[in-house]
């Protein structure tokens, strides 16, 4: 993987990626969630690069992308991710987005259709508004704040054992987080502003229309807001095929990386 940086009006974003590959015909981009950086997706570089070209990226703000103004929408952050993925020559991208990644890749099919050549969703959900209740959408509007005074212990401990089930998982989480210990204003700044962006998306009520082949993937013990509901909804809505990861918490892939690259590699033979 080679570090290359992408500079945007709001700030520079840092991102690895490897052109090469046994099969051109498809190049993987892993786009993780909200507060964790390119190091989620560790378990799934190391099973898929040399096989597919692969990108993943510090989302803006995140981690080496920063200093970054938060004054951009999640629009933008499509519209930038585009933008790189032109200059790299990555034209049948496969979206592979955990939680705040796999609504990114929703905009991204939203702004660019016909584009991605594949979607899979790991732990995430749908961007359409009918999923949501009024209550949890006045709530993605104020979370800045609950973050900003909330305990940091409490928010350290609660943030790493909360999103996870294994070892691995959770000391990779906490090791997210410890990026921002000693600085609790960035931390609640970054993660109440990605709330905001999410349900401002929310609420321009778009299409959010899925024209690929796609996958949604959820840990049975993912306790992360209303996440398990809401891909049951998802799944008898649209008829997407649900993978249910038996034990795995809100990042599974980190929890149950074997069975999520066999998923993904299954899918990729027949997307």
């Amino acid at each position: 993987m080679v570090e290359k940086v992408y500079s945007t009006r709001c700030g520079n974003i840092h991102y690895w990626i490897n052109t090469n590959g046994e099969c051109q015909d498809k190049q993987l981009v892993f786009l993780p969630g909200l507060t964790a950086d390119h190091r989620l997706f560790d378990m799934q570089i190391e099973c898929f690069e040399g096989k597919y070209p692969v990108f993943v990226w510090d989302a803006p703000a995140h981690a080496t992308s920063y200093p970054f103004d938060m004054d951009f929408s999640l629009a933008d952050k499509a519209t930038w991710l585009n933008e790189i993925l032109v200059e790299n020559g990555f034209d049948k991208p496969v979206i592979i987005g955990q939680s705040m990644g796999g609504y990114l890749g929703q905009m991204f099919m939203q702004l660019f259709p016909n584009k991605a050549v594949g979607f899979v969703s790991i732990d995430s959900a749908p961007l359409q508004k009918q999923y949501f209740t009024g209550i949890e959408l006045w709530l993605l509007h104020r979370m800045t704040p609950v973050y900003r005074y909330y305990p940091w212990k409490t928010l350290l401990r609660q943030g790493t054992n909360g999103v996870a089930t294994s070892e691995y998982g959770r000391a990779l989480m906490k090791e997210f987080m410890m990026t921002y210990d000693g600085d609790q204003e960035r931390y609640s700044r970054l993660a109440g502003g990605g709330y905001r962006i999410l349900v401002e998306a929310v609420e321009e009520e778009l299409p959010y229309e899925i024209n690929c082949p796609a996958m949604l993937i959820c840990g049975t013990k993912d306790m992360a807001g209303s996440t398990k509901r809401y891909n049951r909804a998802w799944h008898a809505r649209t008829g997407l095929p649900l993978h249910w990861i038996e034990g795995a918490g809100h990042n599974a892939n980190t929890d149950k990386p074997d069975e999520i690259n066999r998923l993904i590699e299954e899918f990729l033979e027949t997307a």
